[in-house]
């Protein structure tokens, strides 16, 4: 094909590449919006919470369910907020934010490599496919989550920090400040995890560089500073509008409290290290990749840019290690150095020859999937049996994968995206209606306009909120508790999960919908007396998950 024969040629053409990255993302994205909603609990409640700010126009305080939403600051909403005030109140918005995002961080990756290995051309393309389509950050890049802008900052903070050092112009530090101050309005001082290892050891990564230590330190001083006013420029006003228990929560209880109870043992020191060659799938299951590593480690004492590569992913693997409260995506910032390292391996390492070991990781995947419902015992064996056989497919084409270096690389990147987008298709397009809680939010919506009150026992995540439009807020309730309440009102109605359908007709529900592996049920007064029978946990099954 004329046009990957023109991205594999030399010099690489940014343009090309950024309408490429265009083009994988935009497919991404158009299949995600087709066969998948917003998903509880995390998509539903941070849509929710934009939606509650919406609705009140307050720009400066977060709110779910009618009360200050203090566990985010509020970045990401008003990315939101800025789309709904261009294209009205829409659900399609919000979900592009993280696809656009994925777009920024491919154009500051390719941006970082070319100033770090300006003689070495081939690293920022072939850096950008790796990142593009690893796993982790494709999944990362159809999400309405915090990582991926979190992740933008980052890249931009590293960004501002090579320019100084390289250049030594201080205006640089400006734009560090400005990624230290997003960067905390995306997702609190977790941003300085980060960027200060590579910020406080900039002597190291650069070697025998010539730089004024004083001078450095004390413009990273500044810069941090700048980054701090930025934050506080939302958060004393938000503080002092939120109230006490608010401002005590985005001041102390989101910041050092959550950092200490994070060290609760809850996962080992090791978590990370099996996990990272899953998240780096398919590029670290290619040998040939290894010695390219081989040659790039070696190299790393003349390499100021591998060493600041290595600094800026062993230092937050090493503190989210130390921290027991783990989650994969905390590692997102740094898949871009990941995918740096990997791009200049893949620059500087022999040619490789056909990607056997990806062909047949992804040929095992398809096979896997094909059994997964007899081994398993899973319902809806034949939505597994396309996903199979196309990841199946995609493998065999890529055993026949020819050309040079970067054209087998193209091949794998789009092998990869490729496969992605069958999962989607086949494999969550026919999960997705258990999951599309649309039905009863919409009904919840007529109910409450209709003068109804709406109870739900246990913690509600605030999943029903946007996706109904809904305008009041729903009562926790305990669900020992909830004969009695439906009771003491005539105007009442609960929410109730329970696991089989059949269990559903002693409740007699106004409305029934199916949600993940249990049904949910709207009940009137006329439920209590089998709830009194029957007491249930209610929306318990979903407690409230770490953040």
């Amino acid at each position: 094909m004329p046009f990957l024969q023109e991205m594999a040629s030399l010099p690489p053409r940014p343009w090309h590449f950024a309408l490429f990255w265009l083009l994988a993302l935009g497919i991404l994205a158009g299949l995600s919006l087709w066969v998948r909603t917003l998903f509880p609990v995390d998509e539903t409640r941070y849509a929710s919470v934009a939606w509650e700010m919406w609705q009140r126009g307050d720009l400066l305080v977060p709110f779910k369910n009618g009360e200050p939403y203090s566990h985010k600051p509020p970045l990401l909403f008003w990315l939101i907020h800025a789309g709904w005030a261009l294209f009205g109140v829409n659900e399609w918005w919000p979900r592009l934010i993280a696809p656009l995002l994925s777009f920024a961080g491919l154009g500051l990756t390719w941006r970082l490599a070319r100033r770090l290995w300006p003689d070495q051309p081939e690293a920022a393309p072939l850096a950008t496919a790796v990142l593009l389509s690893s796993g982790l950050w494709m999944a990362y890049s159809q999400a309405l989550m915090f990582d991926l802008l979190i992740a933008a900052c980052t890249l931009l903070g590293i960004l501002a920090l090579v320019e100084t050092a390289l250049s030594g112009h201080r205006r640089w530090w400006g734009l560090f400040a400005l990624a230290v101050g997003l960067g905390i309005l995306a997702k609190g001082p977790a941003i300085l995890v980060h960027l200060l290892p590579a910020a406080l050891f900039a002597p190291w990564w650069l070697g025998g560089r010539e730089l004024s230590r004083r001078a450095w330190y004390l413009g990273l001083l500044a810069a941090l500073l700048g980054g701090i006013a930025i934050a506080l420029a939302w958060a004393i006003p938000a503080g002092l509008s939120g109230g006490e228990a608010y401002r005590n929560a985005i001041f102390w209880g989101q910041t050092a409290n959550r950092m200490v109870s994070s060290f609760a043992h809850q996962r080992p020191f090791w978590w990370y290290l099996p996990l990272l060659p899953l998240l780096l799938a398919p590029w670290l299951l290619w040998p040939k990749l290894w010695r390219g590593l081989y040659v790039t480690f070696k190299a790393s004492k003349d390499d100021r840019g591998v060493r600041l590569l290595l600094l800026w992913f062993l230092s937050a693997l090493l503190i989210f290690s130390l921290i027991s409260g783990k989650q994969v995506h905390y590692l997102l910032p740094e898949f871009p150095a990941a995918a740096l390292l990997l791009g200049l391996a893949l620059a500087r390492g022999p040619d490789p020859e056909r990607p056997l070991t990806p062909a047949l990781a992804l040929c095992l995947l398809g096979v896997a999937i094909l059994l997964a419902p007899r081994v398993a015992d899973l319902p809806g064996d034949h939505h597994f049996i396309p996903a199979g056989l196309g990841l199946l497919a995609l493998g065999v084409l890529l055993l026949f994968a020819r050309g040079g270096r970067n054209l087998r690389v193209i091949q794998v990147t789009l092998i990869s995206l490729a496969a992605f987008g069958w999962l989607l298709l086949t494999g969550v397009r026919p999960l997705a209606e258990r999951y599309d809680l649309h039905p009863l939010a919409q009904e919840l919506a007529r109910q409450q306009a209709a003068g109804y009150q709406i109870g739900y026992p246990g913690f509600y995540h605030a999943q029903f909120h946007f996706l109904g439009r809904l305008t009041q807020p729903i009562e926790e309730i305990n669900a020992m508790e909830a004969a009695a309440w439906l009771e003491q009102q005539p105007k009442r109605l609960l929410v109730l999960a329970i696991p089989d359908e059949l269990d559903a007709t002693p409740y007699q529900p106004l409305f029934i919908q199916p949600y993940r592996s249990r049904y949910l049920l709207l009940l009137d007064p006329r439920a209590a007396e089998a709830l009194r029978r029957r007491p249930m946990s209610g929306g318990r099954d979903e407690g409230e998950p770490a953040e």
